[in-house]
């Protein structure tokens, strides 16, 4: 208990990154309602993108015996919070069974393989429940630039732990794992800067018509985002982890151009709103 509120406490602290044990993970904050106390229950978890907009978790437990305390919790009362440090949202738990499940297992192990070893150490199918957004809770999400610097941030963060997944790999090919890993961000991408040049920057340019330059440098440079994103999508079609990293490369490098003058930008226009 200890260390989970340690890592709780880095995890709000810092936006979702922490050190020691999890560092480098991807990691969430689950919040369940206690299936005997009715009080809220708050865990630090690595979960997995699933490429249908669902985060998973796995109820490993490090192998122990019996299921962890959260997910009884979820079995008496599916609905619970999640925190990615970005934001936070309310979530309906669903246990995966048969085919679906023993899928997203295969996937977890292939990306890690500590994840079979758990296995290996129990006698109980470890369980994997996939957690489906039901809305976002807008009311802790910061405001202004900071939310703008929070959004990039996990954009930042996420493509980090991509190239050290491409890195680290060690396979001939490419692992289903670490293709949804690269198509979630990639659908990510795109949702963010299509809500930017439909919404925030129309409003930025009637307000501060002195933007014009900068907001028309920004939407030129989401159009070369898109068609890198393209490129990396087929990339992920073949079986060629070196064209992938080459993309994911390029990516990176268009990307951290672009936010990184956003920031400068926009930001302190967004902080006097």
């Amino acid at each position: 208990m200890d260390f989970n509120k340690q890592v709780i406490d880095e995890f709000r602290a810092n936006n979702g990154q922490v050190g020691g044990y999890f560092e480098g993970a991807r990691l969430l904050l689950l919040t369940t309602t206690g299936a005997r106390s009715g009080k809220p229950h708050t865990t630090p978890l690595a979960y997995l993108h699933d490429g249908a907009g669902r985060m998973q978790v796995i109820a490993s437990a490090g192998g122990a015996p019996n299921n962890p305390a959260w997910y009884h919790n979820l079995k008496a009362n599916p609905r619970a919070i999640v925190e990615t440090g970005a934001f936070s949202f309310d979530v309906e738990a669903e246990v995966l069974e048969g085919a679906e499940r023993d899928a997203a297992f295969a996937r977890a192990v292939e990306g890690d393989p500590g994840w079979a070893g758990y296995q290996a150490k129990t006698t109980r199918t470890i369980p994997v429940v996939a957690l489906r957004v039901t809305a976002p809770r807008w009311d802790s999400a910061p405001s202004g630039g900071a939310f703008l610097k929070l959004v990039h941030d996990g954009f930042r963060r996420e493509l980090a732990l991509i190239r050290k997944e491409l890195s680290d790999s060690g396979r001939p090919g490419l692992g289903a794992q670490l293709r949804i890993n690269c198509l979630t961000v990639c659908q990510g991408l795109h949702h963010h800067h299509t809500g930017e040049d439909t919404m925030m920057f129309p409003g930025l340019a009637e307000q501060h018509p002195s933007l014009a330059p900068a907001l028309a440098r920004l939407a030129e440079e989401h159009e070369r985002i898109a068609v890198l994103l393209e490129e990396l999508k087929q990339a992920l079609s073949g079986e060629d982890p070196l064209k992938v990293r080459a993309e994911i490369e390029r990516l990176i490098d268009e990307l951290e151009a672009h936010l990184t003058y956003e920031e400068e930008q926009l930001i302190p226009i967004l902080d006097l709103a």
